[in-house]
């Protein structure tokens, strides 16, 4: 871990994170997907984690 001074950050350094609870929410993902994406990372995630990590059941027509 690296201490960054505010003044020296620029936007490409920052990180979207994200709530798992939201983000499952947002997402459509069932509560089995949501207590694993939970004991996998905790209480707050980044976009990236997510995306990789959710899984998703198809939906047929």
């Amino acid at each position: 871990m690296e201490r960054i001074e505010p003044e020296n950050a620029d936007s490409n350094m920052a990180t979207k994170v994200w709530s798992v609870t939201e983000f499952c929410s947002r997402h459509r993902l069932d509560d089995e997907e949501e207590t694993r994406l939970l004991r996998l990372f905790g209480p707050f995630a980044t976009a990236c984690e997510l995306l990789y990590n959710a899984k998703r059941a198809p939906k047929f027509r």
